[in-house]
């Protein structure tokens, strides 16, 4: 690496690239890759804005393939703000740093930002133990829209939430029983609203949120609720706007982005001609920075990558093998290695909708290493299953086969839920908007919403909500709408419903073992009473082995015969027709119930009870 010294300001040459800091604390290092450049200069507060007045030097062996500049600026300090001054033969550009981890605005400069500020002020980032994938009880929240109205401000007020007020409701959320938040994208996107799957800025943290301080206070203040925190990234496209990476040291080919993305065909993506080229080792390495940032800086547990289907192939069609990007599959392993290599217990999660066995396999086996993924196999079916108007209609077959669809034979591999981000925008909405348009509040809509809740926690997988869901938010998402709190008091019903879902879904109470673990026999379908049960156990026995009996019809059925696995009284630790829950519902089923040994076509021993109309009953044996 060639010295710094020859340039006008001599320093230490520091590691890394963006602003980097020496230990005295004497000033600012800074590196940046701009490989087409002619010359390169940094501007800002420590130099009154003079442009030529702080030249980077080319570093390298050989000044003409080295595609990184680099000066140490003495005097520079966290809180200055500063640009990169480009020039490319008549071009000169004014760019914002790649690395930069805070910015005034999407379209403003970068601050510099130095991480050891804060040490001492947080706890070490590596000492919270997130939990285990068969423990993890997810809630994907945007910090734009989730935290209430402070003070006396209208409940729906469409001011945009922060960082610190989403850290105030996380003792909300704790005694919801969730033990795991996933943040929709907080890399600085264009303007204040977004739902932040447009990222200018891929390493700084939104503005508008509260920067990287509100974010370190927020993950901070989830460990110690004891809840771990999930990123959600992309790296499928860039932008498309407000993006400094675009033809950042002004060279392209075909209009398009230049150093950082793919400059032919290969550049589109369903947002934009914005694909990072996954083949170019700077870019892989950018964006393998990018993710262990999340980890190292942040204390983060896990990341969520959004739609890697247009990781890996160009237009989203995986079973046409030219339609593969062999750099995109690489990357997305080579990254996974790098993260399990340093976090062993972080949890990374692909958004890939196509059910492939492949996303979760190890990479030694040509995966690409996630841990798990959204499963589009449940919730398509379960949710076509909850809408469908005439009961008729229901498909108990689809629904089995959507309960059974493990990945690799391991029940966590896969995310289940009813509503994400996505199934509840683009055209779809809230579960009980769809259920009845025109009275989403009504009897039919919380009933059957309830059995999707349900389904969730009991069914194989890990189970994810999204925010609102369980106060009955209706309508869609939308990124200038907040969530309304005033829902939680009407529909406290619906919350103490998820409550007690969760504990069992966890067993705190110790008697739903089988809900955390790996085993499910769907055993009794009857397509005439549109009744079905299912067994969930992970060794078997009392206080483990859990059935689940769901009544998917508009009347209640008396006197149901129905198998369960070994005799004696089992109790209904759920029962999602009481009263507790909704004050229309009609309490229909018994507290507990005695087996009668008397054989069945599945199952020794019978249940004889009553089941309400679109009700789901959890049963389970005492230890």
């Amino acid at each position: 690496m060639k010295s710094s010294k020859s340039a006008k300001f001599s320093g230490p040459v520091l590691e890394g690239m963006g602003a980097v800091y020496p230990s005295d604390a004497s000033g600012v290092g800074f590196r940046v890759w701009a490989p087409n450049a002619s010359k390169v200069f940094v501007t800002g507060d420590f130099c009154n804005w003079d442009e030529t007045a702080c030249p980077l030097i080319r570093e390298g062996k050989n000044e003409s393939d080295s595609g990184t500049w680099y000066a140490f600026v003495p005097g520079a300090f966290s809180g200055q703000k500063y640009l990169y001054i480009i020039h490319n033969g008549d071009q000169v550009l004014k760019k914002a740093d790649p690395y930069g981890k805070k910015v005034e605005n999407s379209a403003g400069a970068t601050i510099i930002w130095n991480l050891s500020d804060y040490k001492g002020q947080v706890s070490d980032r590596k000492a919270f133990v997130p939990p285990t994938l068969d423990q993890l009880v997810i809630y994907e929240l945007h910090i734009g829209t989730f935290a209430p109205p402070r003070g006396d401000e209208p409940m729906d007020a469409k001011r945009i939430r922060t960082f610190g007020e989403a850290a105030d409701t996380l003792p909300y959320l704790k005694t919801l029983g969730v033990n795991c938040v996933e943040l929709m994208p907080v890399s600085e996107f264009a303007g204040d609203r977004s739902w932040g799957y447009n990222p200018g800025h891929p390493f700084a943290v939104e503005s508008a949120y509260g920067g990287p301080e509100g974010l370190i206070e927020f993950i901070e203040k989830a460990h110690e609720q004891g809840i771990a925190v999930i990123m959600d990234v992309v790296y499928n496209h860039f932008g498309p706007s407000d993006l400094p990476l675009w033809q950042f040291d002004g060279w392209s080919e075909n209009n398009n982005g230049g150093i950082y993305f793919y400059n032919d065909g290969r550049a589109s993506t369903p947002w934009g001609n914005s694909r990072p080229d996954y083949g170019r080792g700077e870019v892989r390495t950018y964006l393998r920075d990018n993710a262990l940032m999340w980890l190292r800086d942040y204390g983060a547990d896990g990341l969520r990558w959004d739609m890697t289907v247009f990781i890996r192939t160009y237009n989203g069609n995986p079973s046409d093998p030219s339609d593969a990007i062999a750099d995109g599959w690489s990357l997305m392993q080579w990254i996974n290695q790098e993260i399990h290599k340093e976090f062993p217990r972080a949890i990374t999660i692909a958004e890939d909708l196509q059910d492939s066995e492949w996303l979760v396999k190890d990479e030694g086996t040509g995966g690409a290493g996630f841990d798990a993924q959204w499963a589009a196999a449940f919730v398509h079916p379960i949710r076509d299953a909850l809408i469908t108007p005439k009961d008729e209609y229901r498909n108990l077959d689809a629904i089995v086969a959507a309960l059974r669809n493990y990945y690799e034979g391991d029940a966590f591999r896969r995310v289940i839920y009813t509503e994400s981000h996505d199934e509840v925008a683009n055209g779809s909405a809230r579960i009980p908007t769809e259920i009845d348009p025109e009275d989403p509040d009504a009897w039919a809509a919380r009933k059957r919403a309830l059995i999707g809740a349900a389904l969730v926690c009991t069914g194989p997988g890990i189970p994810m909500i999204f925010q609102g869901q369980e106060f009955f938010e209706d309508e869609w998402f939308r990124d200038y709408v907040p969530l309304r709190w005033q829902r939680l008091e009407a529909f406290s019903g619906i919350h103490a419903a998820f409550q007690a879902l969760f504990k069992l879904r966890l067993n705190h109470e110790g008697n739903t073992a089988g809900l955390c673990g790996q085993y499910l026999e769907p055993h009794h379908v009857d397509h005439e009473r549109r009744v079905l049960a299912f067994r969930r156990w992970r060794e078997g026995g009392p206080g483990d082995d859990t059935v689940v009996i769901i009544n998917f019809g508009t009347k209640p059925v008396e006197e149901y015969r129905l198998g369960v696995p070994v005799p004696g009284v089992w109790h209904v630790r759920f029962n999602s027709d009481a009263k507790l829950f909704g004050e229309d519902f009609t309490n229909v089923g018994p507290a507990s119930v005695e087996s009668i040994p008397e054989k069945s076509a599945d199952c020794d021993q019978l249940l004889k009870l009553a089941i309400g109309p679109y009700s789901v009953m959890i049963l389970s044996q005492d230890k």
